[in-house]
């Protein structure tokens, strides 16, 4: 059955989640909940993976998937984050929430980021019950790869390329002292504002598909759905782009360069 392995996922997520935000109290930075969130589902995917053990197939393939997405992930936004005050937008809530601001960061900020964290993890949780040994069924394909698995891996990889090579190229274009206080506008870049944003929800449309043979499967697409939206209308893009929206070189940008998905999609600003 699927619920007790929902069941685990969330007192998992839960106690993870209060670790890092104690650890946030003493250092005063609520943004490492953005550290947290990679190594939070592979931690996730590493307990389904001893209790469905061995790991075959399907399940073998999402606990590469999550390894390899969760630890690029984390290494990136420490290395971004490393020797940096906290992020602009948790220091504003943080001066917003005032001296309540320890308490709602625990329920705004970590919980409800398990919460997403949980929802998000549903395909893989998925993936992980239909393993189970008490299925007693191994032989009955639910574990075996064929062409959905294929086409998922192709969509997470095609993703993932995305993302790293998004973030190599801002990474190395903020490196360059001549570009400080520029938009990066060259590679990736070029073709969409968030580049590395739409490889995030690439991926994650890739480990839905991965996962959709599964009992229950087709459910998990809410995963994918809810990072496509928050990506890109919630706390991704809108949150991103406010700091920029009266420079007068990003909204140029912004008239000839897509806002999300490259090539397509639209171009310049919502009007204010």
């Amino acid at each position: 059955m699927v619920i007790p392995y929902i069941a685990v996922s969330g007192i998992t997520i839960v106690v993870y989640m209060l670790i890092f935000y104690l650890i946030a109290q003493i250092v005063k930075d609520n943004s490492i909940v953005d550290i947290a969130w990679g190594p939070g589902f592979i931690f996730l995917t590493l307990i389904l993976a001893v209790i469905t053990w061995p790991p075959q197939g399907v399940t073998l393939i999402i606990l590469i998937m999550i390894t390899l997405w969760g630890s690029r992930l984390s290494v990136h936004i420490y290395l971004r984050n490393k020797g940096k005050a906290e992020d602009f937008r948790y220091a504003a809530w943080r001066k917003e929430w005032g001296k309540k601001a320890a308490w709602i960061a625990f329920y705004k900020v970590f919980m409800l980021q398990g919460l997403v964290m949980l929802i998000v993890a549903i395909p893989v949780i998925l993936a992980f019950s239909a393993g189970a040994p008490d299925t007693g069924k191994p032989e009955t394909g639910v574990l075996k790869t064929g062409t959905l698995e294929i086409t998922g891996m192709i969509v997470f990889l095609s993703g993932l390329l995305v993302e790293t090579i998004a973030d190599f190229q801002l990474t190395k274009f903020k490196s360059s002292p001549s570009n400080k206080g520029k938009i990066i506008t060259t590679g990736l870049w070029k073709y969409s504002r968030h580049p590395n944003y739409f490889g995030e929800t690439v991926l994650w449309w890739g480990i839905f598909i991965t996962s959709a043979g599964v009992p229950f499967g087709l459910t998990g697409i809410i995963s994918p759905i809810i990072i496509t939206l928050l990506l890109r209308f919630g706390s991704g893009v809108p949150m991103l782009e406010k700091k920029y929206l009266h420079r007068p070189d990003f909204i140029e940008y912004a008239s000839k360069t897509p806002v999300f998905v490259p090539f397509l999609g639209k171009k310049g600003l919502p009007e204010r």
